[in-house]
């Protein structure tokens, strides 16, 4: 079986991929965030890519699903009227498409995500 699939050698070195300026968060509560990414993969509303951005708060309301895989960093999320949990290098996250909170990043963050319908 052949792999036809243009992203695996990006998946491979997402922890030290070459990342495009994507410019200021707009979910940012606080601060300017400066965000950075790479998409790897994308069809309509689904894409999957490489995502780094600063410290600081933001605020979500999703409308697609988003699964994430922490690379680098760390961050406390807080769902509206949830409890905080916080997740870091190595951990692996769901949101839910209406998941609606906080993110709180305390070190730049470094993630595999890939958006669903």
């Amino acid at each position: 079986m052949t792999d036809a699939n243009p992203a695996t050698p990006y998946l491979a070195a997402a922890a030290t991929a070459e990342l495009e300026d994507w410019g200021p968060l707009a979910e940012a509560t606080g601060e300017e965030m400066l965000t950075s990414g790479l998409t790897l993969w994308k069809d309509g509303d689904q894409e999957v890519g490489v995502w780094e951005c600063a410290p600081g708060p933001s605020y979500w309301t999703l409308e697609t699903h988003e699964f994430v895989q922490i690379l680098v960093g760390r961050m406390t999320v807080t769902p509206d009227g949830g409890e905080p949990t916080e997740i870091s290098a190595g951990d692996t996250a769901v949101f839910p498409r209406g998941w609606s909170g906080t993110w709180q990043i305390h070190e730049t963050i470094r993630k595999v995500y890939v958006i669903f319908e």
